[in-house]
């Protein structure tokens, strides 16, 4: 069976958790001494060597922080930093084991698909098992009382997302995976969410990645495996980190689904969309200024103010604004690297930890819902990136109702919406903007993806669609220049008033609502959204001129359409502009008078000539043979529109 991907989100590591705070310092000490020009590769990698398990820990964390600036990483890779390094994660001092797996997982994540392939070339897989199973050996002896901290999990927790890391890039780590027996390793990481839900969010993370269309893995699954992960989705610890943990759990459920016993497929699929359900109806927009609240509050009654987080706070807010990552590679397959670096901010940052576990946490469920309820092309969605080519054993009758309606809370809401729209988040909780918006684009997306498979019916019928129509068109005009929000809020439009139309449900855009619309088509310097845009602009119109009364806002939309069609430099947009007019115009006593109005006939005659010569001349070096072909279609269409018109001319 076919099955679309849902790519986990990577996060570019920045320091090992749980160093000295005498390392960080000394390691920003080395860093200033060598100057920015300079490599420290071969005097770090020397003091690997040092008797000294001081001097070896300080060499791992120095390493950790310098390959975070990714020209420096060549220069340990030629070094043979990998074989060096890898016997570190075995060593006598569990404080060098875990930074060197510090040092290990940032040069996993900073380096790439190409340095992870290398890193497993290099053999690191055989010493990071044998580190794992160590560490679950060790778990025995954890200390019991909550309050101390347990060396060997924060060993094991850096080791699981170097893990995590490979396994994300490398076909060949998945492969060393499914072979030694590191599914059960890594469940018993997941088993210490009682108290140490950090580690267990790194084991959900890898196992939501590892259980990714992976048949040889699936066929292994055993009970305890399945056990484990619903003892997850069932706790009811308090927390938006145990939020993350059961949506994480959630997914990887949702991966398995072919591989459940049959008598508990219906109770776990329903158990995953409940999770689901429950994350989405999380408020955001109140949830995140209350946190902000709380934090102030927690540093009013501190005893002693300190200045060690300010820049920290600084750093977070810098690599949000950076966005996502580019787009790496895993099995050949493009794929997006997300920013989350939850398991990796301050402890001084409780707040902003939950946070940002809150806002993963429902990017991740929309990602879930999407590929639960759509079989996907990859050129109608945003970051699903394999095309399924069955669907079919969606689990329970009632699965598509109880995905219906949780879709609502976030896509839909009004109040999540404008908690950003309004800028209701103080000011320095603006490192969870960025984040937040992004999350809105994913509901979005998936909204846009789950209107082509889910019937009027199921997503609550005409008034709920007329609402929600209402509710994207506030979104659209005017709320905020992040293009990839523009495109999912336009591309979620579009799809539902498409619904609307085809149910003949009257459309519910004002002409003032049009008149924005037309000036978003000619303004944007996205593509994708003028498109769309003058692709509503034809459904609204097309709609109306089925309607008395309407020929003033058809004359409005007909030049709106027209300016497009001449004026844009994109042949793909002039294309859409040339379609949606045959759309509009194409029947009814409202359209022939708003078409003599704004003399139509004419004005296509004049274009007729200018939008063939562009074809010829532009088509081939500019555009694909999918788009040439869409445009040679309108070319015909165009020709025929003109000889109705004036057919309708001697009427």
């Amino acid at each position: 069976m076919g099955k679309s991907k849902t790519t986990k989100f990577k996060r570019p590591q920045f320091n090992s958790v749980g160093l000295p705070v005498n390392a960080v310092k000394e390691a920003d000490a080395e860093e200033e001494e060598l100057g920015e020009d300079g490599c420290p590769a071969a005097e770090l990698l020397e003091k690997l060597q040092s008797p000294s398990a001081d001097v070896r820990e300080f060499a791992c964390a120095s390493i950790s922080r310098v390959v975070q600036q990714s020209q420096t990483i060549p220069g340990f890779l030629q070094r043979d930093a990998v074989r060096r390094l890898g016997p570190m994660l075995l060593d006598s001092s569990l404080l060098v084991r875990e930074t060197a797996a510090g040092a290990l997982r940032n040069l996993s994540a900073c380096g790439g698909q190409e340095v992870c392939e290398d890193m497993v070339k290099h053999d690191v897989m055989t010493p990071l098992t044998a580190l794992l199973r160590e560490c679950c050996a060790g778990f025995e002896y954890a200390v019991s009382m909550k309050e101390q901290k347990n060396a060997v999990e924060d060993v094991a927790n850096e080791a699981v997302n170097l893990l995590w890391n490979l396994c994300e890039s490398s076909s060949q780590a998945l492969s060393v995976f499914n072979k030694s027996g590191l599914l059960d390793v890594v469940v018993q990481c997941l088993e210490r969410h009682p108290h140490n839900v950090e580690l267990a969010i790194s084991a959900a993370h890898c196992l939501h990645t590892v259980t990714e269309d992976n048949p040889e893995l699936l066929c292994s699954l055993n009970t305890a495996v399945l056990g484990a992960l619903e003892n997850v989705l069932l706790s009811s610890q308090p927390g938006m980190a145990h939020n993350l943990l059961r949506t994480l759990a959630a997914g990887t459920l949702w991966n398995m689904k072919g591989s459940l016993p049959a008598a508990r497929q219906a109770q776990t699929v329903n158990a995953v969309v409940a999770t689901l359900s429950q994350c989405l109806d999380l408020d955001a927009g109140m949830l995140i200024p209350e946190l902000r609240q709380a934090e102030e509050v927690r540093h009013r009654n501190a005893p002693a103010a300190t200045h060690t987080e300010e820049p920290a706070a600084a750093e977070l807010e810098e690599m949000d604004e950076e966005g996502e990552a580019p787009k790496q590679r895993r099995n050949g397959k493009a794929m997006k690297v997300d920013n989350d670096f939850s398991d990796l901010l301050p402890r001084g940052k409780e707040e902003l930890r939950e946070a940002t576990a809150l806002l993963t946490a429902q990017q991740t469920s929309l990602e879930i819902i999407v590929n639960m309820c759509c079989s996907d092309d990859p050129s109608d969605d945003e970051w699903e990136e394999e095309s399924s080519s069955d669907e079919s054993d969606l689990g329970p009758d009632g699965l598509c109702d109880g995905l219906s309606n949780l879709m609502s809370p976030l896509c839909l809401s009004a109040e999540v919406q404008g908690a950003l729209i309004n800028h209701s988040i103080p000011e320095k909780a603006s490192s969870c903007v960025h984040q937040m918006q992004r999350v809105q684009s994913r509901a979005l997306t998936g909204l846009h993806s789950i209107l082509s498979t889910m019937d009027a019916e199921s997503l609550g019928g005409a008034s709920a669609l007329q609402q929600a129509a209402q509710h994207l068109s506030t979104l659209v005009f005017g709320i905020t220049k992040d293009e990839e929000f523009l495109e999912a809020v336009i591309s979620a439009m579009r799809s539902l008033l498409q619904m609307i139309a085809s149910k003949n449900i009257p459309q519910c855009m004002t002409p003032q609502q049009m008149m924005s619309l037309s000036e978003a088509a000619t303004r944007c310097d996205v593509v994708s959204v003028r498109v769309n845009a003058v692709a509503i602009l034809g459904i609204t119109g097309s709609t109306l001129a089925k309607e008395k009364g309407t020929a003033e806002t058809l004359q409005m939309i007909g030049n709106a359409l027209l300016q497009v069609a001449t004026r844009d430099a994109n042949l793909v947009v002039n294309g859409e502009a040339l379609d949606a007019l045959f759309d509009v115009f194409a029947d009814g006593d409202e359209a022939e008078t708003a078409a003599k109005n704004i003399h139509l006939l004419p004005a296509l005659k004049a274009l007729q000539p200018v939008f063939k010569a562009k074809i010829r001349k532009e088509g081939r070096g500019k555009y694909s043979p999918q788009q040439l072909c869409v445009l040679d279609n309108i070319k015909v269409n165009l020709r025929r529109f003109i000889g109705y018109l004036e057919k309708v001319v001697k009427k």
